[in-house]
């Protein structure tokens, strides 16, 4: 059986294929002259989906770039600045060796201070700085906040927080871009974080025995063994031997790097004893009408107490209180409950009348709640207490006064406070006093291995961002290796094989051709051609 076919039906038939063949041809034209081989998804639906996520791929991998970059910068910067706050503290280091000479008249020292003064600027205006963007570089996360501000009694407080800013470099890590000045410049170890104190004065026409507050050079050994056995006492059994006692009365002298607990009582620079990853000296300070046969009676009985430093309290009063109170004489009475209670960024006391007050923790907002309150009797000096701590009120306050109050652990000091304690220690006259003479030299050993401690600090940090730095070498380089291989695998995908193409283009051609002219003479035929 035959079908017959109409001639619309060959010429419709012949145009579609005619049709079908001019666009296959202008499509392959379009590939060859555009180099592009996926044009829509419906070219190559896998291609075309691959295609999507390297797209996705090298967009992330661009931006790991960008934001390498921007690492580098900031950490670049970073890092200049670290180096030129080392080289102001190596001045303070310097003036802090000259402080100490023992030619140096007050006037001298007071020189010296005013130097240390101008350092301290110098420091503030190293650590405010922003960057080219006008962000502050040491004050963590809070970037808009200038980190250092220089309050009325010449202390520094940190207003910056202890968070840095991190970017993503890599599908799986990040890194920090900056430091905090809390970590750099506030939270450097203290090495005079022990404390002595007289105990005993067997004469009483003057002090001739002397104990240094003492410096901890063995940081290991003295959380190991010197906590655990304080508060001690040293006590001279003779002019010439002395013994040290434990909490518990046990006698540890051995320990001590003296031998036996000798000592000499003639000594021009006093006698040193390192003891338990501490070290104090010992210094006997006779008077001209002291004979040196009676030196067992005039020493024997001394005796000293040291120990850990006591958490210090620091109150500032608002300078918009309107009445004349005061807050004095803090103290920590329960170390347990203030270290468990007590907020690190202390605390703000508000008197909501001349008797009633309130207790929040820093920073305060509008939302804050009291975490302690209470109410006086008025009977001044009063006391308030709160977590683990004791203030005095001098008298009556005003609703609205109110007073911020720290803690200040011995642990760590600020570079600002190492450099402004020695340089009040400079301004102080010394000259004719043996005891003020001993603690200017106590105390710029202790400022000497403060500011050691502090660029200690600068160069670890500046190590760190060495090890940042070098962390994005290699990735980039990784990176761009990537990049590479991204755009490769994306043009084996896409781009257009030309000499396929081509052959491909010739074919249809010739096709499209063939068909043109089997069209032309089967349009001709009729059922004449069969008579």
């Amino acid at each position: 059986m035959s079908t017959r076919i109409s001639t619309s039906q060959m010429f419709h038939s012949n145009i579609s294929t005619y049709q079908k063949g001019y666009a296959d041809i202008v499509k392959t034209q379009q590939e060859i002259s555009s180099g592009v081989r996926v044009q829509t998804p419906a070219d190559d639906p896998v291609g075309a989906a691959r295609l999507l996520q390297l797209e996705q791929q090298s967009a992330q991998l661009k931006q790991y770039s960008t934001n390498m970059t921007t690492a580098t910068n900031a950490l670049t910067q970073e890092d200049a600045l670290l180096a030129s706050v080392n080289n102001v503290l190596q001045s303070a280091r310097e003036l802090a060796v000259e402080a100490g000479g023992g030619a140096l008249s007050d006037e001298d020292r007071s020189s010296i201070a005013s130097e240390l003064d101008q350092i301290m600027s110098q420091l503030l205006d190293l650590m405010n700085s922003k960057d080219a963007s006008g962000n502050y570089i040491f004050a963590g996360s809070k970037s808009t906040v200038q980190p250092f501000v220089l309050n009325p009694d010449g202390s520094v407080t940190y207003q910056g927080d202890q968070t840095t800013l991190n970017l993503q470099v890599s599908g799986s890590g990040s890194l920090a871009t900056n430091d905090t000045g809390w970590s750099i410049f506030e939270n450097v170890i203290n090495s005079s974080r022990t404390q002595s104190s007289l105990s005993n004065d067997p004469v009483a026409d003057g002090q001739r025995v002397y104990l240094s507050q003492g410096l901890v050079d063995n940081t290991t050994q003295y959380n190991k063994s010197f906590r655990d056995g304080q508060p001690y006492t040293l006590e001279l059994v003779s002019s010439t031997q002395f013994r040290i006692l434990d909490v518990s009365g046990n006698d540890v002298t051995s320990e001590a790097s003296s031998t036996a607990g000798a000592f000499d009582p003639t000594a021009t620079d006093g006698t040193t004893i390192s003891f338990r990853g501490a070290t104090f000296e010992l210094d006997v300070a006779l008077k001209e009408s002291d004979g040196t046969g009676d030196l067992d009676n005039l020493l024997t009985g001394y005796s000293f107490s040291f120990g850990v430093a006591a958490t210090e309290v620091a109150v500032t009063r608002s300078g918009t209180n309107t009445s004349t109170a005061q807050l004095t004489a803090g103290t920590v009475v329960d170390q347990t409950a203030y270290t468990t209670q007590f907020p690190s960024a202390g605390v703000q006391v508000r008197f909501t009348s001349a008797t009633d007050y309130e207790v929040y923790a820093q920073p305060v907002g509008t939302s804050s709640t009291p975490i302690a309150s209470g109410a006086l009797s008025g009977t001044y000096p009063e006391t308030i207490s709160f977590a683990g701590m004791e203030l005095q009120v001098s008298a009556d306050a005003a609703a609205g006064d109110y007073f911020v109050v720290k803690g200040q652990s011995a642990e760590t000091q600020s570079v600002f406070e190492t450099i402004s304690n020695l340089s009040s220690t400079l301004k102080t006259p010394v000259a004719g006093d043996t005891g003020a003479q001993l603690a200017l030299r106590d105390a710029v050993a202790s400022a000497l291995s403060n500011l050691d401690n502090g660029m200690n600090q600068v160069l670890s940090t500046q190590a760190s961002i060495g090890a940042r730095l070098n962390v994005i070498d290699t990735l980039t380089t990784e990176n761009e290796s990537l990049q590479i291989s991204n755009a490769s695998n994306q043009s084996s995908i896409r781009d257009t094989d030309m000499a396929e193409a081509i052959s491909r283009l010739v074919l249809q051609q010739t096709k499209l051709e063939a068909a043109q002219a089997s069209f032309v003479k089967i349009s001709q035929l009729s059922l004449f051609n069969k008579m």
